[in-house]
């Protein structure tokens, strides 16, 4: 069967055919970091997944994928109960698929052939397989990147302030605050950020910001802890700021992105 519990111990490369499929009920876990052989397309129904990368974090509300080309180095992180998908394609069929990482909304016709491949058996033949698949490749090649990510400077100066980024308790301050924090001028930090992550360091700012705010509320926080730990001076300025990056309130982010 392709449904696992959290303590069961899955290889995707281990199995073959077309697509293998994978579901499960995840409520905190910590997959380390990974790779695999093959290209690998995941998502879930409720809670939130942080797809940790070298040299980028991704954050995956409720029915937003991550397409993960083959030998990309990786780790995925749930919180809350997570309804976890995850689908493995063939090598074989690498010709067809992307080659660089995705973040992007699954429409209901994606969802529902994820869904089925998810709970397809391990050794369910190709030939059995083969429409459901190209219709898939079909959709993933038109879906679009919605950049919903995170990416990280390596300079060795703020490695230890990155070091808990993962942690509910990792703040990014002013650039002022992280001058004085990690001991180097705000010129200079403006000057790794540009190099490095190819934004200056408060537009990287406002992405930690709202990809944060969408993983705290995946974790059920109330919007006016979200506005306090997030550094807005009110809720207000704090819900004006979400609705402007992503064209929703918090509440009805959440409650449109719930299957």
């Amino acid at each position: 069967m392709a449904f696992i519990t959290d303590g069961d111990r899955f290889h995707a490369d281990d199995h073959h055919g077309l697509v293998i499929g994978l579901a499960a009920d995840l409520v905190e876990h910590d997959s380390g970091y990974h790779t695999h052989n093959k290209d690998q397309l995941l998502f879930s129904h409720h809670g939130c997944m942080v797809i940790s990368l070298d040299g980028v974090k991704c954050v995956l509300p409720p029915m937003r994928a991550a397409w993960i080309p083959a030998g990309i180095e990786h780790k995925a992180q749930t919180s809350n109960v997570t309804q976890y998908r995850s689908l493995y394609f063939a090598q074989s069929l690498q010709s067809r698929l992307p080659r660089t990482l995705k973040i992007f909304d699954i429409n209901p016709l994606m969802s529902a052939l994820m869904e089925r491949m998810a709970f397809w058996p391990f050794d369910k033949p190709d030939d059995e397989q083969i429409n459901a698949v190209n219709l898939l490749i079909e959709e993933l090649n038109l879906a679009e990147d919605n950049h919903l990510n995170l990416p990280l400077p390596s300079d060795l100066r703020l490695k230890h302030w990155l070091a808990d980024i993962d942690s509910d308790e990792f703040t990014a301050p002013t650039l002022a605050e992280l001058s004085q924090h990690v001991g180097a001028s705000a010129k200079t930090i403006t000057r790794i950020f540009n190099k490095e992550v190819g934004m200056p360091y408060q537009s990287w700012r406002q992405q930690w910001r709202l990809l944060t705010a969408i993983e705290l509320l995946s974790k059920n926080w109330r919007i006016s802890d979200i506005a306090h730990h997030l550094a807005f001076s009110s809720d207000s300025a704090f819900i004006s700021f979400f609705r402007d990056k992503t064209g929703y309130t918090p509440a009805n982010f959440i409650r449109d992105h719930k299957s």
